[in-house]
């Protein structure tokens, strides 16, 4: 971690976020007396900061300083308000095209995913503020520079922005092994959200129930599953093919 993306100790945290840096992560020590953290609690719940509680041997392992049971991590990137950029997206006459990403843990997924979506012309690729691999020097350096200029929507409640999309027009469309149709007999030329999950538990149940077309990539070997990323290449790509008419 390069020292300008990490910030220690209570004083230079609460300062960070003041400031208007984009905060990636924030990890608090478990046990901390609450006192201590008044300030920084009321900053995390107003700038609706992810955070963690950790035992003080993983700050240890982080760095080797005073870090007063606080480290923070900056983002190199700044996310965008999807209410903001959705609208925007419809004033230029264009028809959204939005990665939604459940849970991907993987950073060289992300950064993977994230290549393909700028090439393809994606709008914006939304990711959870938990739960979900961080955009880092990795997966900027996997995604070749690509999160630099695509944006990004980090989602506090990933449901509601999705109740989001709907009522905005914008249709939802789960990759998952359990649906019955294939990726290519669903018209996705109109409004469309992908919603891609992890290789290991696949799209949370909840987010499966309220899309509004599941659909599912071939498979005919003995490996059951695709690898995310190039599962995402090849939908997003149907979705190229399909718009390009």
């Amino acid at each position: 971690m390069k020292k300008d993306k990490l910030i220690y100790g209570i004083r230079p945290v609460i300062e960070a976020i003041r400031s208007g840096k984009e905060i990636d992560k924030l990890l608090i020590q478990k046990g901390m007396g609450s006192n201590r953290l008044f300030e920084l609690n009321k900053l995390i719940k107003d700038f609706s900061i992810p955070y963690q509680y950790v035992p003080v041997e993983k700050l240890n392992r982080i760095t080797n300083q005073n870090h007063q049971g606080i480290i923070c991590f900056i983002s190199p990137i700044t996310y965008q308000n999807i209410e903001n950029i959705l609208p925007y997206i419809y004033e230029q006459g264009k028809v959204p095209l939005i990665i939604i990403l459940d849970k991907i843990t993987d950073v060289r997924n992300l950064g993977a995913i994230a290549r393909t979506a700028e090439c393809a012309g994606v709008n914006v690729i939304i990711v959870p503020s938990r739960g979900s691999a961080q955009i880092n020097a990795d997966a900027i350096k996997t995604s070749a520079g690509a999160l630099y200029t695509i944006p990004v929507h980090r989602s506090d409640n990933l449901k509601l922005t999705i109740d989001f999309l709907k009522k905005s027009g914008v249709r939802i469309v789960a990759a998952t092994e359990k649906a019955k149709k294939y990726y290519n007999s669903v018209d996705l030329t109109l409004p469309t959200a992908i919603i891609l999950g992890s290789e290991e538990n696949g799209i949370s149940g909840e987010y499966l129930k309220i899309s509004d077309h599941l659909i599912k990539i071939p498979v005919f070997g003995k490996i059951e599953s695709l690898n995310v990323s190039v599962a995402a290449g090849i939908i997003i790509y149907e979705t190229i093919k399909q718009r390009l008419g």
